[in-house]
């Protein structure tokens, strides 16, 4: 563990320090100098990052708008999500799980220290598991925060949870960035319930937010505390541009030195620089799926003909060809076979404009004798689609959908909205269709058919009207629950064959990430996880 160096200044270098800080631009030859333990200068690793929205207060237990990278830059979790899904140490060094598969018990490493210094210990993961529990209902789209009864600490560096029943994804719930991390006790509120708000974002990772401005600007720093390899950089400024063509061009004249994450720039401007020599591109494997959730509460959508007209009435391989470039691929499930428990390729519902049409004649909607909008006992076909304002390819995929229905006689309007105010219309059912994406590994499957089942996230209202909705929630729970491996596999295929044939969720594409960066860094890449920040590994040439 690397320990913090206390070093003996003249006035003279500490006004020159004081005046490079002040200086100091977000370019990294523009580097602040410090000084070493033999007094000589050197340049501090920094580099200048940007996103799209404001990073939120880097709450550990809450959401929006704290921002997924910056929360796993501060806090970290008992177990991490390893390649192929292999379930590694972090602050946990070890770890047994009970015969009936109800209780987790925790050794934790014993040299773990908060970036104040504090410890890290079992009374700490205990304090922070009750912050959670206080939030349980929010937090049930995780089915190890619905199930998990509670902390114990056995002893000074060992923790137990304990579960209602049987969970067979709790370690894989445990490496999430939300909600299962942890503060340290200067970070807490009176009365202990983090949700509403921290005093401080203080956590046990790499880095520590060091200062920042709403809407403008935060700055990260390396934890002198830290317990694991320090990361190769001193300093990460991130920087808040909302607009994509404005962050492109703070790039190519070097005021960035890293575009990253998934919407950060357009597919156009990324395919744009690709081919120029002067940057370097990255381009990841696919990383979850972009859907459309058809809402069942909305009558007309409760009826699956509806739903399947809609799903073979447009042309996804040229929608999402024409708006991604070959960047994003055409999606014909939610879930690839390369996620745990998804053992089957399912056929695609393939683009038949007369197929839909016959849907729809079926379920009794009729084109006027005027043509337009299908009617049927006096109401017109028509739904409203919301999308991220922010979002320039749900836009451009809404106004595709938009034309391409039109010719079936389908209406569809488009809502732009803020992401806090589509979020909370999805949470409360408001709406007919939405963009929405699967979260990914380490989450999925488990976490895809917990939200099928379980309300408060919007994807289980979306399916209350299916056919069999009762039978698919019993399912879920044993899939859930099930300690047989073959067991749990029958429940997954009949599971994600139902979710498939009901069209409900509507994949569109496969989402890949990307990098572009400046030829001065090196060693730039992906996170297991997509929610994960790409920082550590990062080098400057």
């Amino acid at each position: 563990m690397l320990k913090r160096k206390m070093f003996r200044v003249t006035f003279g270098m500490l006004f020159v320090l004081l005046i490079t800080v002040t200086a100091a631009c977000s370019k990294q030859e523009e580097a602040a100098p410090s000084v070493t333990a033999n007094g000589e200068q050197k340049k501090t690793k920094e580099i200048t990052v940007s996103w799209m929205r404001d990073l939120g207060p880097s709450n550990p237990h809450a959401y929006y708008p704290s921002q997924l990278f910056s929360q796993s830059m501060i806090y970290e979790p008992l177990v991490e999500y390893g390649e192929g899904g292999e379930i590694k140490p972090h602050l946990a060094s070890s770890w047994e799980i009970s015969d009936d598969g109800k209780e987790y018990t925790f050794h934790l490493r014993e040299d773990v220290k908060y970036s104040d210094g504090t410890p890290f210990n079992a009374a700490s993961v205990k304090r922070n598991i009750d912050a959670i529990l206080q939030n349980k209902t929010t937090h049930s789209w995780l089915g190890t925060a619905k199930l998990l009864e509670q902390a114990e600490v056995v002893d000074e560096y060992t923790v137990k949870l304990v579960m209602s029943e049987p969970y067979y994804p709790v370690l894989q719930d445990l490496t999430t960035v939300r909600p299962f991390r942890f503060l340290a006790d200067a970070g807490f509120p009176k009365g202990d319930n983090t949700l509403e708000s921290i005093q401080s974002p203080i956590g046990t990772g790499p880095w520590m937010l060091e200062e920042y401005k709403q809407d403008e600007y935060s700055v990260f720093v390396k934890n002198p505390n830290y317990w694991g390899e320090q990361p190769e950089l001193d300093k990460i400024t991130v920087r808040i541009i909302p607009d994509a063509e404005t962050r492109v061009l703070a790039f190519e004249k070097g005021d960035l030195d890293l575009i990253f994450g998934e919407g950060s720039i357009s597919l156009d401007e990324f395919t744009r620089l690709q081919k120029n020599e002067n940057f370097e591109t990255e381009l990841s494997g696919p990383l979850g799926t972009r859907n459309l959730i058809l809402n069942t509460q909305n009558t007309k959508l409760a009826d699956v003909r509806v739903r399947l007209a809609l799903h073979q009435g447009f042309d996804k391989a040229g929608l999402v060809k024409g708006i991604t470039s070959d960047v994003e691929q055409p999606a014909t499930q939610v879930l690839t076979t390369d996620y745990p428990y998804v053992s089957q390729t399912f056929p695609g519902f393939e683009y038949d404009a007369a197929k839909a049409s016959a849907y729809l004649d079926e379920a009794g909607w009729a084109v006027p004798a005027s043509g337009g909008t299908r009617e049927k006992n006096g109401e017109k076909l028509s739904f409203e689609l919301m999308y991220d304002t922010t979002d320039r390819i749900q836009k451009a995929m809404g106004e595709t959908l938009q034309a391409e229905w039109a010719g079936l006689g389908v209406e569809l309007r488009l809502t732009g909205l803020e992401l806090t105010e589509q979020t909370k219309r999805f949470r409360e059912g408001d709406y007919d269709m939405n963009f929405w994406f699967n979260s990914g590994v380490p989450y999925d499957p488990h976490t895809l058919v917990n939200a099928v089942a379980e309300p408060t996230f919007g994807v289980a209202e979306a399916h209350v009207n299916i056919e069999g909705k009762a039978e698919l929630d019993e399912q879920i729970r044993q899939v859930l629950a099930s300690v047989d491996e073959k067991r749990r596999q029958e429940l997954y295929d009949q599971i994600l064959q139902k979710i498939h044939d009901e069209s409900v969720i509507i994949p569109l594409s496969y989402i890949r990430q990307f990098n572009v960066y400046q030829k001065t860094l090196d060693n730039v890449s992906f996170p297991e996880s997509r929610w994960d920040h790409p920082f550590n590994s990062i080098r400057l040439k």
